[in-house]
């Protein structure tokens, strides 16, 4: 079977591509992803896992732990997906390790990417041995995808409270809503930012910053968003 949220990408990648998919603030910044954007960069991070052999194997996403919020860490269980990967939050199995910028360090024998976090995906400089910039190796990779089938009881996602199989991510809740999401955990918050507006048809707005009520408000007046 096709992971249902890739399949969801990609119908929407057909039929709305040029519509916002999630608008992200963070670091002071706003940076509006349509679908298509967000599924060109799954697209690349799916190639550059199969580049790095890790396709069918399991990606350790620790980026997801430390930087729930950041739209680096909500393109990286999707690619994992469209590859067949697993993807869970810990270093325990890992055949690609992901981390934050903070002190990146390379995990023997396994490959490993750093994610600058950046706005507007700058890449970061002096990463230790053993240690790759996402975004330059990303971005080097080509734009044309192909998406793996799996095992529907195979797990997609695993934390320390959680495990979710590829075929379970279809029975989660859609949203064809605009809805102002805060940063949460980091399922919650891949959920309600890309996985309830990809399996509805909606979109979302995250706020990965410090916001008090009426920012918030503000916010979802601007952006004319509901707050979920």
């Amino acid at each position: 079977m096709l992971n249902p949220v890739i399949a969801a990408l990609r119908r929407a990648a057909g039929s709305r591509g040029s519509e916002p998919l999630v608008t992200w603030y963070g670091a002071g910044a706003r940076v509006e992803f349509s679908v298509r954007t967000f599924a060109n960069w799954v697209d690349k991070t799916a190639n550059l896992i199969e580049a790095l052999d890790a396709a069918g194997g399991t990606v350790a996403g620790t980026v997801s732990r430390t930087n729930p919020g950041n739209w680096m860490s909500l393109i990286w269980p999707l690619a994992a997906w469209q590859r067949g990967c697993t993807y869970r939050l810990d270093t325990a199995v890992a055949d690609l390790v992901v981390v934050g910028p903070d002190g990146p360090a390379a995990v023997p024998g396994v490959p490993t990417l750093a994610c600058s976090l950046h706005p507007l995906a700058l890449g970061l400089r002096d990463l230790p041995e053993g240690v790759d910039d996402f975004s330059g190796e990303a971005l080097a990779q080509p734009d044309a995808h192909w998406a793996q089938d799996v095992p529907g009881g195979a797990p997609a996602w695993a934390d320390a409270g959680r495990s979710v199989t590829h075929a379970g991510l279809g029975d989660l809740a859609g949203t064809g809503e605009r809805r102002l999401v805060r940063t949460s955990d980091a399922f919650a918050t891949l959920e309600a930012a890309i996985l309830a507006p990809l399996l509805g048809g909606g979109s979302s707005v995250l706020v990965d910053e410090p916001a008090d009520a009426e920012r918030l408000a503000a916010l979802g007046r601007s952006e004319r968003a509901v707050l979920a």
